[in-house]
């Protein structure tokens, strides 16, 4: 029997470390991203340009571009400036937004990406995907990986800590996503690719089961792990199932129905999945998630966020139309109205107020 390989799409740096940021330039010579050091870097009005003076000097060669926003717009207009150079790659500094941004950029004008993130929110930050606004409200396209990742712990830490709680709900429901793939299997025999989900739920049970905070070094540095592991994950697959599942299909439900109320990304999933985790009988695993989670500062019930239960009856209720043709708990079970509501009751119960 012939033995197969595949090559699998992952950076070919991830530097992960306190003083990350001060190392940049070295880093992208030694690694030969960048022969000449004509870099085209772009960043926020925000976190990204106050870093701009500490990291320019390393940088010499490079042509600085500030982007506006997250919007496909601002993707399109940032590709167009950049044609005008000869540059080796795109460096995204920033947060998701920002990056998202470059990834775009990058892949339309052919050209390799540096993900340099200024904070931990989500699994964005080494994803095949941009996720961009457009005029029809929010678009996810496909990019290549980035060539490299630099997370400075130190410009983590100096980040809002909403930031840090919003990635950790991000990478736990990584579990319950899952969980949601292999029903897929069961059910309806769609095929489950065991590297990406071995890569995701690993991903998510280090941070699930880590002692430390978000204060620590070392929790930052898994949770950073834990993302970048996410992202590889859903490269390894073609696509966002093993990061995805009825989690996701909750937040997206939020943001869908409650534009202007919604949770930030990952507080709408690690609930989502403490939830989901429940639906599918996992009590135990559930009340634990919620433990985790809350330990953390993430919500863990809606009424925390701002939200009736009679609202999040109608987001669960709505949920499966965000992601048509994925099959999750949630299609599995078809609930009534009035089941998620009494299956609502008894998580809370389950899990107490």
């Amino acid at each position: 029997m012939p033995v197969l390989t595949r090559l699998i799409p992952s950076p070919v740096v991830v530097d992960i470390r306190p003083g990350a940021l001060d190392d940049l330039g070295c880093v992208l010579a030694d690694e030969r991203i960048s022969h000449s050091g004509k870099l085209a870097v772009a960043v926020s009005g925000g976190s990204g340009a106050r870093l701009r003076e500490r990291v320019a000097p390393s940088l010499p060669g490079a042509t600085w571009y500030e982007v506006g926003g997250g919007t496909i717009d601002d993707a399109i207009r940032l590709a167009a400036d950049m044609r005008a150079g000869h540059y080796d790659a795109v460096v995204g500094l920033g947060g998701g937004k920002i990056i998202d941004c470059a990834k775009f950029a990058a892949a339309r004008v052919g050209l390799p990406l540096v993900a340099v993130a200024t904070n931990l929110a989500h699994d964005g930050l080494c994803s095949p995907v941009a996720t961009l606004d457009n005029d029809a409200g929010r678009g996810s396209y496909g990019v290549p990986n980035p060539i490299a990742v630099v997370i400075d712990l130190n410009v983590i830490r100096e980040a809002p800590a909403r930031f840090v709680r919003s990635g950790i709900g991000d990478a736990i429901s990584n579990i319950s996503a899952v969980a949601d793939w292999e029903l897929a299997n069961r059910v309806n025999g769609e095929k489950v690719d065991g590297l990406a989900a071995a890569m995701a739920r690993q991903a998510g049970e280090a941070v699930l089961r880590h002692p430390g905070g978000i204060g620590d070094n070392g929790f930052l540095q898994v949770l950073a792990e834990a993302l970048v592991l996410s992202g590889i994950a859903m490269s390894v697959s073609g696509d966002s199932r093993p990061c995805s599942g009825a989690c996701h299909e909750i937040h997206h439900a939020f943001d869908g129905l409650y534009p202007k109320r919604a949770p930030a990304h990952g507080e709408g999933c690690g609930l989502g999945a403490a939830f989901a985790m429940y639906l599918r009988g996992a009590h135990e695993e559930s009340a634990y998630m919620a433990e985790v989670l809350r330990r953390h500062g993430l919500p863990v019930l809606p009424e925390e966020i701002g939200f009736t239960t009679e609202e999040f009856v109608k987001v669960v209720e709505f949920a499966p139309q965000t992601r048509p043709g994925r099959y999750t708990i949630l299609e599995h079970l078809d609930l009534t109205t009035d089941q998620i509501k009494d299956t609502y009751t008894d998580y809370v119960k389950a899990i107490g107020s």
